[in-house]
């Protein structure tokens, strides 16, 4: 059996069988074939599962926070495009971030329990200065 591997990652095999039938082809080559293909398929995970950051608490407070800086305006939302300020999507990102401060009192640690907080007064004194 001939094997060709291309650049794209793709195994290109040829199954035509010259004077030897499948049945008559060995186990042992077929399980080696099997166990090469399945290493091809774990060396090609796809690009967005190694792109995000674990999810944790942490990480869910700080995309909430980013998505709050995002609607006041300090992000555009394509290149080249103007900022656009949301203050109600704003308001809306702080009730949801104060709800899980509420819900998750006394079962955060301390570093998760001082971020979120932090992160609600920046916000809160923002948008009452944005609102002004």
């Amino acid at each position: 059996m001939e094997e060709k591997k291309k650049d794209s990652g793709f195994v290109v095999k040829d199954k035509r069988h010259f004077g030897e039938s499948a049945e008559e082809k060995p186990q042992e080559e077929i399980k080696t074939a099997a166990a090469e293909d399945k290493k091809e398929k774990s060396r090609q995970a796809p690009d967005n599962e190694d792109n995000y950051p674990p999810v944790n608490f942490t990480n869910f407070v700080l995309s909430l926070s980013t998505s709050a800086l995002f609607h006041f305006g300090d992000f555009a939302e394509s290149e080249g495009a103007a900022p656009q300020k949301n203050l109600p999507a704003v308001k809306q990102t702080i009730d949801i971030l104060d709800m899980l401060n509420e819900k998750t009192k006394g079962n955060l640690d301390q570093n998760e329990s001082s971020l979120i907080q932090g992160i609600l007064y920046e916000l809160k004194m923002r948008y009452v200065k944005e609102k002004v």
